[in-house]
């Protein structure tokens, strides 16, 4: 069936999952949000809104929340939760029906998909590597269902490779970006946008899968009790939603980007955006926060530069504080994405290049002076102070100090028996803790510890061999830490070894 554009979605971002003709006798064209958990700045939202006024139906978004994860905890979920709240908030005026949907047991998602499938006209989902999959086109309801990237500034599939290092994906990204900036979602999709109205879902759904009422998701303590997921992981003050998230990026825009490159590595200057979490749950896009940033730079495309160099710098033709942070936000969030696309295998040591997986088993066998558990990792309680200030800052506010990152993987692969345990550890703990856990940006962090998208660093060292090497002491001296040892200390926190909560246990999904 051929058809106009619904939505006008940009080449490239379009995958259709299963591949029939919309269902002209469907109660709704369907929105199924799992990644990109926002109103504005939304490819997949703007393609749902389309093909509701293409066909003159109504407009339904249901927004999932599963349970079944390793990783689920109440910190996590109520992140989302906080989310699902606003979306409420936002699409309570607009016409388009909203169906929060939070699962009580592992695995019900699936069934609610399929049920919506047999009487949606069309359904639009999101296409991200790591959020829930929509089961195949064999294997379920014969209905037309689109999955759209609304990941970064660059479709995932303009690239047909994961690329070994940044400097490589940078190259490839300054020969290739300039053709896709300028297609950006709708900061507002429903702007002069008239469509039927669905007062509510099909009773026999809205029995099976109801709608979650407000109090979980403003996340109250003691709903959020009675979901099957890890409550060993306490909730944190950083709220989620995209109000925060705008809010958050805003306050960094107007008086924190001017300092960026000179102090975002200093652990006392708390100097980084803190966007990762809300770009990992959605609350964010990339696109927004690119459209601000040229904005206040009175940036044009005209002035990028001609030649694909792969340099951090001059290419943007932006000032050289806006260019460090697109560096973070594009080029290495992106390059996460590209691995997490192309590689199955993004989170398994065997994706580490050769030459680290060659000089990591050359001295695996390396006598190492101290060993911990992941017990005591998880609860910081190693000879360390700075490693320990970091866990703390992991455990109490699910966020590390970039920076500070590096260091804490490095100790980790020090202080373990074997490169594989450490990855292990340094998974299993930031995926439990981190609100941006399992993003594919987090799994470039840890994976480079070890080698990916680095080099060879001499000279050759015991444990390390020729991956890069960190020290606490020369790490002390090259950014300031004192302000926040102190910050992060037992006393100022009040910290026990209870605070961590119950350690997770080793084996298992990493993912």
């Amino acid at each position: 069936m051929v058809v106009e554009n619904p939505g006008k979605t940009p080449a490239g971002r379009l995958r259709v999952a299963r591949n029939h003709p919309p269902n002209a006798a469907g109660l709704g064209v369907v929105y199924w949000m799992t990644a990109a958990r926002r109103v504005r700045w939304n490819f997949a939202l703007d393609r749902a809104i389309g093909w509701a006024k293409l066909l003159n139906k109504p407009l339904v978004v249901v927004e999932v929340l599963t349970c079944g994860g390793r990783w689920d905890s109440d910190r996590s979920h109520r992140f989302v939760l906080q989310g699902m709240g606003d979306t409420a908030k936002q699409l309570s005026q607009r016409p388009v029906l909203y169906h929060p949907y939070v699962e009580s047991r592992p695995g019900e998602s699936q069934a609610f998909f399929e049920a919506v499938c047999r009487q949606a006209c069309v359904v639009v989902t999101d296409d991200h590597p790591t959020a829930p999959a929509v089961p195949s086109d064999s294997e379920g309801a014969a209905v037309r269902v689109e999955a759209i990237d609304g990941v970064g500034l660059l479709p995932m599939r303009a690239a047909s490779e994961a690329f070994p290092t940044a400097y490589a994906f940078r190259r490839f990204l300054q020969r290739v970006l300039r053709e896709h900036l300028l297609d950006a979602p709708q900061p507002d999709p429903f702007t002069n946008k008239d469509l039927p109205r669905l007062a509510s879902l099909p009773p026999a759904l809205a029995r099976r899968w109801p709608a979650a009422p407000p109090e979980l998701l403003s996340g109250e303590p003691s709903r959020v009790a009675k979901l099957p997921i890890d409550h060993g992981v306490a909730v944190v003050s950083t709220e989620g939603g995209s109000t925060a998230a705008q809010a958050r990026w805003r306050s960094f825009l107007a008086s924190a980007l001017a300092s960026y490159p000179e102090l975002r590595n200093h652990p006392d200057a708390e100097s980084t955006s803190g966007l990762a979490p809300y770009l990992h749950f959605g609350h964010i896009s990339t696109h927004e926060i690119f459209h601000d940033l040229a904005q206040q730079e009175a940036w044009t495309p005209a002035k990028l530069a001609d030649k694909a160099s792969g340099g951090r710098q001059g290419w943007w033709g932006m000032s050289e504080a806006a260019e460090a942070f697109l560096d973070q936000l594009v080029t290495w969030r992106e390059l996460g994405f590209n691995a997490c696309a192309h590689r199955s295998d993004y989170a398994e040591y065997a994706s580490l290049p050769s030459w680290a997986k060659a000089t990591l088993a050359k001295h695996a066998r390396d006598r190492r002076l101290t060993i911990y558990r992941l017990e005591q990792f998880a609860s910081a309680r190693t000879h360390d102070p700075l490693w320990n200030a970091a866990q703390r800052q992991l455990v109490s506010e699910g966020r590390l100090h970039n920076y500070l990152r590096m260091l804490w993987g490095k100790k980790i692969l020090e202080w373990t028996p074997r490169a594989e345990e450490a990855l292990d550890v340094m998974i299993a703990l930031n995926n439990r803790y981190a609100l941006d856990g399992q993003d594919p940006n987090s799994y470039s962090g840890i994976f480079w510890i070890l080698g990916r998208y680095d080099r060879p660093w001499g000279p050759e060292r015991p444990i390390f061999g020729t991956v890069r090497y960190m020290s606490s002491e020369n790490t002390a001296r090259k950014v300031r830490v004192a302000q926040y040892l102190q910050r992060y200390s037992e006393e100022a926190l009040g910290w026990s070894r209870a605070s961590a909560g119950e350690p997770p246990t080793r084996g298992g999904k990493r993912s």
